[in-house]
């Protein structure tokens, strides 16, 4: 439910991450995900996912991109996950993610490297597992908007 205070109801992603957070940054630190977290850490555009969790959780908008990366926990949260994948080493990123959630991961760091000019931490996550690569559904459906 939103709130004037949050008007994109980004507290879903904070009761998300409180349950399994330091999960995440020890799957992470090991090199491999082994639970179900990824939509709520590395949110992706709504519509790219069809289930109703992916649906839950995607963002809706650039502005929601702006509104997490902004936000006191979550953007600080993003951003250390994401140099974590970059430190993985000897790993390629269906290794550490599996799939579908190497597909994921890639449309999540470019929504928000396409949100913030503040964009290295994804930007190296690109860079590495991806060739620099963004992925052609989020930016189509960015450009669009």
């Amino acid at each position: 439910m939103t709130s004037a205070g949050d008007p994109f109801d980004l507290q879903r992603f904070v009761d998300a991450h409180e349950r399994v957070y330091g999960d995440v940054l020890d799957e992470l630190r090991a090199g491999r995900k082994r639970s179900h977290w990824m939509w709520f850490v590395f949110p992706q555009l709504r519509g790219l996912g069809g289930s109703p969790t992916a649906v839950h959780y995607g963002i809706s908008s650039l502005d929601e991109a702006r509104a997490y990366l902004r936000h006191e926990l979550l953007g600080p949260r993003l951003r250390e996950c994401a140099r974590l994948v970059t430190a993985v080493q000897g790993r390629s990123i269906g290794q550490i993610f599996g799939s579908p959630d190497d597909l994921k991961l890639c449309s999540s760091m470019t929504l928000f490297a396409h949100a913030t000019e503040d964009d290295e931490d994804f930007v190296a996550v690109l860079d590495k597992y991806y060739d620099g690569r963004r992925d052609a559904l989020t930016c189509e459906r960015l450009d669009r908007a």
